[in-house]
C-alpha cells in the first residue's frame, strides 16, 4: 500500500470514529448539549483536529443524516425486489422504514425524532432522500394504475398517511411507550394495513403537503443541478 492510500485509509478511519462518537453522544446526551470539544474528547483527539474533518457540529449531523438516508434507500430498494404485485411491493417498501427504525435506532432518533437537530432542507446534498421519495411515490402511482387505489387518490397525501402510520409505531417502540406484552411489530403491521385499507376504500383525505414535499419539484431541482436521478 502506497503512502497516499495509507493516508486516505487513516483519514477515513478517523472520520468514521468522529461520526460514531457523535452519533452516540447526540442520542445519549442530546444534540444541543454536545460540543465539538466533547466529541474530540470521546475519541481522544484535539478539537482542532476534529475541525480538520468537519467545520461544525451541524456538519457532523448532516453527514450522519446522509449516511442514514443512504441506508434507508438501499433497504427500500431491496424490500421490493422480486415482488410483482404493486400493493405487495408498496407494503414491503413502507415496512422497510419500520425495520430501519428497529435496526438503526440511533440514526432513526436523530433523523426523525430529535427536534433539536438542524433542519434538512438541501435537496442537492440529500439525493438519497429524494430518490427514495420518488421511488415510493412511483409505487403508489403503480397501485393507482393497477386499480388497487382509486384514481382520485392524492398520491402525496397517501405517502404521508402510510409514512405516519409506521412512524407512530416505530416511535412508540423507540421511546418504550408500549405496555408489557404489547408487540410493536404487531401494532406497526396493523396500523399499516388499516391505513392501506382506508386508502383502498377511497376514504377522503384532507392533508395537503407543503411545497418542500413536492416530489416533482425536488426532482426538477436535482435535474437542473446536474445530479443524476436514480429513482
Amino acid at each position: 500500500m502506497g503512502i497516499k492510500e495509507r493516508q486516505d485509509r487513516d483519514r477515513s478511519a478517523v472520520r468514521e470514529s468522529i461520526l460514531h462518537a457523535a452519533r452516540e453522544l447526540f442520542v445519549t446526551e442530546g444534540y444541543r448539549t454536545v460540543s465539538m470539544r466533547k466529541i474530540a474528547e470521546r475519541i481522544e483527539y484535539s478539537p482542532a483536529a476534529i475541525y480538520g474533518y468537519f467545520g461544525s457540529k451541524d456538519e457532523i449531523f448532516y453527514a450522519l443524516a446522509e449516511e442514514g438516508f443512504r441506508m434507508m434507500r438501499e433497504s427500500s430498494r431491496d424490500a421490493a425486489v422480486g415482488i410483482v404485485d404493486p400493493l405487495g411491493a408498496l407494503r414491503s417498501t413502507f415496512w422497510s422504514y419500520y425495520l430501519f427504525a428497529k435496526d438503526q435506532p440511533q440514526y432513526f432518533e436523530l433523523m426523525f425524532v430529535d427536534r433539536s437537530v438542524p433542519e434538512i432542507t438541501d435537496p442537492e446534498r440529500f439525493t438519497a432522500l429524494i430518490e427514495m421519495w420518488q421511488a415510493v411515490h412511483e409505487r403508489i402511482e403503480r397501485c393507482v394504475a393497477a386499480g388497487v387505489f382509486p384514481a382520485s387518490l392524492d398520491v402525496t397525501a397517501a405517502f404521508h398517511i402510510l409514512w405516519a402510520s409506521l412512524h407512530g409505531a416505530a416511535t412508540l417502540h423507540l421511546c418504550q411507550r408500549l405496555g408489557p406484552g404489547e408487540s410493536p411489530d404487531l401494532l406497526a403491521a396493523d396500523t399499516l394495513d388499516v391505513a392501506i385499507a382506508g386508502l383502498r376504500a377511497g376514504v377522503k383525505t384532507t392533508f395537503v403537503a407543503s411545497p418542500c414535499h413536492d416530489i416533482a419539484a425536488s426532482a426538477a431541482a436535482l435535474t437542473t443541478s446536474g445530479v443524476p436521478d436514480h429513482a
